[in-house]
């Protein structure tokens, strides 16, 4: 390693005071570089160089069990921990943040509904439960406010909306985007917190109209809306703590880019077999 070390550095300092630095001797250095390249360092050399562009075209957001998923998508036989020692040696890492916490206001006088969903995320097809949720990004003009809605099936986004206002507007016109979009059939779960948004008149009504029953998460608690809590964190972890927006239009233009082109048709979710949502749901109408 430390030979590799001087190799790569040769052309900026002298090799002598390298190999003297690293304790390495010089006749020693020179050997090794009149060595032939062993097949596995040929190898490894390939595989970082792919691992390298996987991480670039991740936005730098895969860390190694997602790079070793993609890997294996592409035909890779190779192994997790060798993915994730080449990754540590080479310094590559996904985004970390710190989380970021949100508040529901449940304070209203709306009927609210039983968790009929009980934190049952495993769904075995499309349109059988949608999740939404509630968020907000800081901009220099003020807090930009997200709405989505999640199919808990593939967990691709199938509904949002954006305002700078936390208005019931935000969740309706999420809501008729998932309508339009899936045009599902009665029957269909809808699971929330039991913010004034969600318990609404109007958004309860347009549930009931399309055949949709209700179910709520129990007060202050977010493990029940689990897997959109998740979306946000990812969001912010991977995008949004890494940026500073100056107007909502702007922030507006990356989390739509975001959501559509990368979390739904090319990130890959690990519980999803490392897939994305856009191929997982391809996957299952072939089979």
């Amino acid at each position: 390693m430390r030979d590799r070390v001087i190799q790569e550095h040769d052309r900026r300092y002298p090799i002598r005071l390298m190999c003297r630095a690293l304790a390495v001797s010089s006749a020693g250095y020179y050997a090794w570089r009149a060595r032939p390249e062993s097949a596995r360092s040929v190898a490894n050399r390939a595989l970082l160089t792919n691992i390298q562009h996987l991480h670039q075209e991740s936005r730098q957001t895969y860390g190694s069990p997602r790079i070793w998923g993609a890997l294996r998508a592409q035909g890779h036989r190779v192994g997790e921990h060798r993915v994730a020692r080449l990754m540590r040696q080479a310094g590559l890492q996904a985004k970390t943040v710190t989380k970021w916490r949100v508040t529901t206001d449940s304070a209203h006088r709306f009927p609210v509904v039983a968790n009929h969903l009980n934190r049952q995320f495993t769904v075995a097809a499309p349109n059988q439960v949608w999740a939404g949720d509630l968020t907000y990004i800081w901009t220099r003009e003020g807090w930009l406010y997200l709405a989505v809605l999640l199919d808990l099936y593939s967990r691709a986004v199938i509904g949002w909306a954006m305002g700078a206002r936390l208005t019931g507007d935000l969740t309706e016109h999420a809501l008729q985007m998932a309508l339009h979009r899936r045009q599902p059939k009665p029957g269909l779960l809808h699971h929330s917190d039991r913010g004034s948004q969600y318990a609404a008149t109007a958004y309860q009504q347009q549930l009931r109209a399309a055949g949709i029953s209700g179910s709520m998460s129990r007060r202050g608690n977010c493990w029940d809306n689990a897997c959109v809590e998740s979306l946000f964190g990812t969001l912010k972890r991977e995008l949004i703590h890494h940026r500073q927006y100056q107007t909502r239009e702007e922030a507006k233009q990356e989390i739509f880019e975001y959501l559509e082109v990368f979390y739904n048709r090319q990130r890959r979710h690990s519980t999803l077999g490392y897939r994305s949502p856009a191929e997982f749901e391809v996957r299952a109408a072939i089979a």
